[in-house]
């Protein structure tokens, strides 16, 4: 009928979702559903139950109700009232907040490793560099999210201040979902590649103007992104007034 707006369809879920990290097993079904919302396996809308986790997981339903929990602090998940747990729509406000505060933090934090990061960080961050243009070569675009990831963290690592990496990590959430949508077309991997190539040369330099302007430069490649992401598929965000 016309006018009517159509219910969304049935989602079907997948049969098994891969345990991630590694710690206690509630930390690895958290990380595991986060990778699968991140990355459209489950996509914006999918309802979800602690029985369709523990499913999915070979686990109990304990695990799954702390991942839950967390995965609504970080934005991913939602619970309805009468309507249970669903995967949240995309929200272009959180993405552009999230993406203000990373910035603030990530460039302080590369100012510091410009200062004191010693040759064994370097070799790591090249490593990764490395293992990040492997994935480009096979349009791995989950392994390089999951590589870029590791890249900002080495840098946190370098300067010994972890606090900083648990406070960026539940407000990129939003964000990791538009970067992975992102690639390849709006945002290419070696144009990424390339942005963390200058951080690095910056670190090397030790020259920590350097290093901060490309990591600003790079963490704002979001805002690039997100317009038309948004306008491609407004059926994955939130409506804002």
């Amino acid at each position: 009928m016309a006018g009517r707006k159509r219910a969304d369809a049935p989602r079907t879920l997948p049969d098994h979702i891969p345990l991630g990290g590694e710690g206690p097993i509630g930390r690895q079904v958290y990380e595991g559903l986060r990778q699968a919302i991140i990355t459209g396996l489950l996509p914006p809308g999918t309802a979800l139950s602690e029985k369709d986790g523990s499913g999915m997981f070979g686990v109990s339903r304990q695990p799954v109700r702390e991942a839950f929990i967390k995965l609504v602090e970080a934005g991913l998940l939602q619970v309805l009232p009468q309507r249970g747990t669903r995967v949240r729509k995309i929200s272009r406000r959180q993405v552009e907040q999230g993406r203000f505060i990373r910035e603030a933090v990530e460039a302080a934090v590369v100012r510091l490793a410009a200062e004191s990061i010693d040759a064994a960080a370097l070799q790591r961050l090249d490593r990764n560099l490395e293992a990040q243009h492997a994935a480009a070569r096979r349009h791995d675009h989950a392994g390089f999210l999951a590589l870029d990831e590791g890249f900002h963290r080495l840098i946190i690592e370098a300067i010994d201040c972890l606090p900083a990496w648990s406070t960026i990590e539940n407000m990129k959430a939003q964000m990791d979902r538009v970067r992975y949508l992102s690639l390849p077309d709006v945002s290419p991997l070696e144009m990424l590649i390339a942005q963390h190539e200058e951080i690095v040369a910056g670190l090397r330099a030790r020259d920590a103007d350097a290093a901060e302007a490309a990591m600003r430069r790079h963490l704002r490649e979001i805002l690039s992104s997100l317009g038309p992401i948004a306008e491609r598929r407004p059926e994955l965000f939130e409506l804002e007034g």
